[in-house]
């Protein structure tokens, strides 16, 4: 059995067998697993419970898996995986974009389902250290990063970054001046499992411009290098 220490997993689906079959497979690896079966309950369980990671169905009554994912991010961070019967690119570009960690296709196999449970846990519990020892850098007048409160300033304005997208900015920064690749990005930021899911890549790119540059078509501070990958602007030895 599992111990109170164990990491916590709600599984919302409104299928009993798909909830019982995860059920099985995670508590043998000693999670603890509480279960929705609609998006409301979901909801609830994320506000009662706080689990450690949930697993949401896109397809559920009430309140879809989208929705009910829109809502949890008001308010949470809590990791979130979608599980879904349609391998459907806009789907998961959707799920992404409204704070989804992760997107599995059913039907998926157990090992599958664990890797990728294991990968979002540990992105989550690894902590990052200011660069270079630093807690607070100053890039320019325009942008700011606090490290030591994990928050970014643009303009004078503290903005909100997903957990995603503070770890993708945190490598570009440490690593500024030097063009990682779209497999170093996925390693660093998502883990080594997700070394060919290069669209995750491309999508919080964006998602990180569309918040930090003045001008996200025209950008100053995430640079790419075309067919090898992306920069942070060296700002140590060159004005911005």
């Amino acid at each position: 059995m599992p111990n109170e220490d164990a990491k916590l997993i709600l599984i919302a689906d409104d299928e009993d067998r798909m909830r019982r079959f995860i059920r099985m497979n995670l508590e043998l690896e000693h999670y603890r697993v509480t279960e929705a079966s609609t998006g409301l309950e979901a909801i609830e369980h994320v506000r009662d419970d706080l689990p450690d990671l949930v697993l949401l169905d896109v397809m559920m009554p009430e309140l879809d898996g989208f929705e009910a994912l829109r809502i949890i991010r008001e308010t949470s961070h809590v990791p979130v995986i979608m599980l879904t019967v349609r391998d459907d690119e806009d789907d998961k570009v959707k799920g992404l974009s409204l704070g989804a960690d992760d997107y599995v296709t059913k039907p998926f196999s157990p090992r599958e389902l664990l890797s990728r449970i294991q990968a979002v846990l540990r992105r989550v519990d690894i902590s990052t250290a200011a660069p270079s020892g630093r807690s607070f850098l100053q890039v320019d007048d325009y942008l700011q990063i606090d490290f030591e409160h994990r928050s970014v300033i643009v303009d004078g304005h503290e903005i909100k970054l997903r957990p995603t997208e503070y770890r993708l900015l945190y490598h570009l920064v440490n690593n500024a001046g030097r063009t990682l690749t779209h497999e170093m990005i996925l390693s660093k930021v998502w883990g080594y499992e997700y070394r060919d899911e290069s669209q995750y890549v491309r999508l919080y790119i964006t998602y990180l411009r569309q918040k930090i540059e003045p001008d996200p078509a025209n950008p100053r501070y995430i640079l790419t290098e075309r067919g090898v990958g992306y920069s942070f602007v060296d700002f140590q030895h060159q004005p911005l």
